[in-house]
């Protein structure tokens, strides 16, 4: 019964595209929302170009950081290709969320092997709710290309019940004043890119 009340996030991608932050306020959203909070991050072996996951679990009690496979309800795939690699975390029925940005791993660059083609029509053939987002044309709109992070918060967050003004007060307490009117503007347009896809 209570694993029923618990929501799992898996966030995936590379080092350098601000995951670790989107999973930070994340927590912080779910946390100021009264909610028990779990969170784990894997770090890859470099610190810009090797894998980077985080787990997210929150609801009234959670006990585990770390969702089991085939337990995740969303997963949102800042890479392309990283969502190949997590596929099996994911529910059946679970959504995911798909960044159209593709860094080329070491193996790709180096000749060894070939970035997959069609990664969207694989993930679609597997999972029915499959939303694909253009986040780095929404983030240049935005007013900052680095704002891909709080592009795809802006997504999640309208799949998930938790309440719009504090994911702005989160945002607006975790990033340089300098940076905070970018950065509620990039997670307006990510929420309103899926709110006009769904009318």
């Amino acid at each position: 019964m209570m694993k029923k009340n618990v929501k799992n996030i898996l966030m995936s991608g590379v080092g350098g595209q601000g995951i670790l932050r989107a999973s930070d306020i994340l927590s912080m959203v779910a946390m100021e929302s009264g909610l028990d909070v779990k969170k784990s991050e894997v770090h890859g072996m470099a610190q810009r170009g090797g894998c980077v996951t985080s787990h997210v679990r929150y609801g009234q009690k959670v006990y585990s950081p770390i969702a089991r496979k085939g337990d995740v309800d969303i997963l949102v795939s800042f890479e392309k290709l990283e969502t190949l690699r997590y596929m099996d975390y994911m529910k059946p029925e679970g959504l995911v969320i798909i960044n159209e940005r593709e860094i080329c791993p070491p193996s790709v660059n180096l000749g060894i092997s070939d970035y997959p083609h069609d990664i969207v029509g694989t993930v679609s053939s597997i999972f029915s709710a499959v939303k694909v987002v253009d986040a780095g044309r929404l983030a240049k709109e935005a007013g900052d290309v680095r704002a891909e992070n709080t592009i795809l918060l802006g997504v999640l967050s309208a799949y998930l019940r938790l309440e719009v003004p504090l994911w702005l007060k989160v945002i607006c307490e975790s990033f340089p004043p300098k940076f905070v009117e970018t950065n509620l503007e990039a997670f307006h347009l990510g929420r309103a890119s899926q709110e006009q896809a769904s009318q």
